[in-house]
């Protein structure tokens, strides 16, 4: 048996000179250095005493050392956990000891603040900084595998066993440990090369990050099973995007990054003809935004749908049409469904419910939860995502919230998604966010939360006034709040938790005021 991820790697190698990876600062990697340089961290994630099936939880700065550590820490045999860059020492402190890694990798300037953390969950701390120049040293990760020799005979693992664990979230109680087999990240990508034509000369431009499904797996899998390339940019910045994108052929991004473009002069149908593909994922991408790109550049961005318990579930199509306001089609290998949340039938066209999926993609279940993961799952194996949805005729996917997202006022149900809809559509409008809040009368009283254009005069009275030519009198917001601007995760996603904690009281000041 060989190690499942590495050798579907190296079979679909091109060359080994071919280029694998050109960095911001003009260094290059080859196929061969991938291989050289995964290498030298797999011996030293071994020396450091590594096993099969030991994790290696990592928060870094994003750079190509980092994802040679992914991949070194595959061929070790190890479970690699990256974390998110925004996590503070006490959240990290619940993801060591939950995970309990043998290793713990982070920014030498987080070493002193991390130490206590790491000592505590018995890993041995190690430090991965950005490369800046041969005279300075990068960590102490980076001395031990400078050092190491190339050569490493890869660990035996199989399809089955565990190759990463992502947490999610964790919008609703305490994160959890989606599972990830080497079987469910190298058969996403698979499908993901054919479903999105991925070939030896594309160009990825790579600007997201590497801590999350999206920027790690989806992105840097797919150009390692396509043999293809990428331009690998330290995070999104405008500037340096249309600086690389006339060598690139395609982008994935999230849809913060093409509403920023779409404010730049340079972003323009020449600027974008060489381009063949613009991919969108980790959050709803506004049917605005998608018509104005369209516009500007002649492309329509494909969006798709995945999770970190998942990877990706659905896609738009890559030849013919790109709905805007939905996911697409499930991936060739993926099974979708609605169900009625409360029952688990399946539901029909059209019909609003539970998306529920199943496929070589689905984990194999939380880490060390085998409650929640049985609470998860169907009899038959199907997983239950938590997103509201429904699957039109033509068997598009449409999202229309998470369940816990779903408002029920007055005894109706009302779905966030169909009221933030119109709200968006309104000349002045950039985007809305409509929550449920307690109310006194109604338990929940549908909240807006709105941006709109810097000049514009559109106001909450007007958004108001307008709805209700729109819609039924139960599904209009009790109250329109006008903001700067909605929280986010570092993936884009608005935080409607936040928003909730945020108005929880509004409702009942308005009352006691009454």
């Amino acid at each position: 048996m060989g190690n499942h991820l590495f050798d579907l790697i190296r079979a679909r190698m091109p060359a080994a000179d071919a280029p694998f990876a050109v960095m911001d600062d003009g260094r290059r990697y080859s196929y061969a250095d991938m291989v050289d340089v995964s290498g030298r961290f797999a011996n030293a994630l071994v020396a450091l005493g590594v096993k099969p099936g030991d994790r290696v939880a990592v928060q870094v700065e994003k750079s190509i050392e980092a994802l040679m550590l992914y991949l070194g820490a595959v061929r070790a045999g190890a479970i690699f956990l990256p974390l998110n860059t925004a996590y503070t020492p006490a959240e990290i402190e619940y993801f060591l000891g939950d995970a309990e890694p043998a290793v713990f990798v982070c920014d030498p300037a987080r070493a002193e603040a991390m130490r206590p953390f790491a000592d505590k969950a018995g890993a041995r701390l190690e430090t991965l900084g950005v490369w800046r120049s041969p005279e300075i040293s990068a960590g102490s990760l980076s001395d031990k595998a400078l050092a190491a020799p190339t050569e490493f005979v890869d660990v035996a693992r199989g399809a089955d066993d565990l190759a990463a664990i992502l947490y999610t979230s964790g919008t609703t109680g305490r994160s959890k440990g989606a599972m990830l087999s080497h079987d469910n990240l190298s058969s996403n990508a698979l499908a993901l090369v054919d479903y999105w034509r991925f070939t030896r000369q594309d160009v990825l431009l790579h600007a997201l990050p590497i801590f999350h499904t999206h920027g790690l797996f989806v992105a840097t899998n797919v150009v390692l099973f396509s043999g293809a390339s990428m331009i690998l940019l330290p995070k999104f910045d405008p500037d340096q995007v249309m600086k690389h994108l006339p060598r690139a052929s395609c982008m994935m991004g999230v849809p913060t990054f093409y509403v920023r473009l779409l404010q730049d002069q340079r972003l323009t149908r020449e600027a974008t003809a060489h381009m063949r593909l613009f991919v969108s994922g980790s959050a709803p991408l506004l049917a605005e935004t998608h018509r104005e790109w369209r516009e500007r550049t002649g492309h329509a961005i494909l969006e798709r749908y995945g999770m970190t318990e998942t990877n990706m579930n659905t896609s738009n199509p890559y030849e013919g049409e790109r709905v805007a306001g939905t996911v697409g089609f499930p991936l060739p290998g993926v099974s979708a469904r609605v169900t009625d949340p409360e029952t688990g039938h399946p539901l029909g066209a059209d019909e609003i419910g539970m998306i529920e999926v199943k496929g070589p993609n689905v984990f194999k279940g939380y880490w060390r939860n085998p409650e929640k993961t049985a609470a998860e799952f169907r009899p038959d194996g199907f997983f239950i995502t938590g997103d509201l949805g429904k699957i039109d005729a033509a068997g598009y996917v449409h999202i229309v919230g998470r369940g816990k997202d779903l408002i029920i006022t007055g005894g109706y149900n009302v779905y966030p998604k169909e009221v933030e809809t119109e709200i968006d559509e309104m000349p002045g409008v950039i985007e809305s966010a409509v929550i449920g809040c307690p109310h006194p009368d109604f338990g929940e009283g549908v909240t807006a939360v709105v941006v709109v254009k810097p000049g514009a005069s559109i106001t909450a009275a007007t958004i108001a006034q307008t709805l209700e030519q729109r819609l039924a009198k139960f599904k209009l917001p009790k109250q329109v709040f006008i903001v700067d601007d909605l929280p986010r995760n570092t993936m884009g996603k608005v935080q409607k938790n936040l928003l909730r904690e945020t108005y929880k009281d509004v409702y009942a000041r308005q009352k006691a005021g009454a």
